[in-house]
Order: structure tokens, then C-alpha cells, then sequence
């Protein structure tokens, strides 16, 4: 195996899938400035999910309306300047 390609930040965080309330813990090496405690009571750095296993139609049979820009409309107007 070739040594120093693999990168040095990997590590263990959480992905958090907003639109059904739904976070596991696994590992990756990207990057964000949030955290989150988790069940075990430590704090772990936190990656947002739009869409995970839990709320996309392929995998719940079910559709589901996942709607990001009318959560960014709604921001824009509670906090425009005025």
C-alpha cells in the first residue's frame, strides 16, 4: 500500500438530516465549523444532510417534499434589513 496519500484529518462526526430529525455517528474527513454533543455526552463536529436513508423516497416507498428554498426565503425575510 502506498504511503501518505490517505488524508490526516479523518475522524469521527455527525450527520444530521434535518428535514426528518435523524443523526448516526460515523466517520469522514470533512470539514465544518459546528458541533454537536451526542448521545454518549461527548461533542462531535456536525455535518447538515438535506436528504439521508430516513427521508428519501427510494429508500421510505413514500414521497417527501424536502423544501431548502423556502427555508432560505423565509430566513431572508425575518431578518432583511428594513
Amino acid at each position: 500500500m502506498k504511503k501518505n496519500i490517505h488524508p490526516k484529518n479523518y475522524r469521527t462526526v455527525v450527520f444530521k438530516d434535518f428535514s426528518c430529525d435523524y443523526a448516526f455517528l460515523s466517520k469522514s474527513t470533512a470539514d465544518t465549523k459546528e458541533t454537536i454533543v451526542w448521545e454518549d455526552g461527548k461533542e462531535y463536529p456536525l455535518i447538515k444532510l438535506e436528504i439521508s436513508n430516513m427521508s428519501h423516497p427510494f429508500y421510505t416507498g413514500r414521497m417527501q417534499f424536502v423544501d431548502t428554498a423556502g427555508r432560505i426565503d423565509k430566513f431572508n425575510k425575518k431578518y432583511a434589513k428594513k
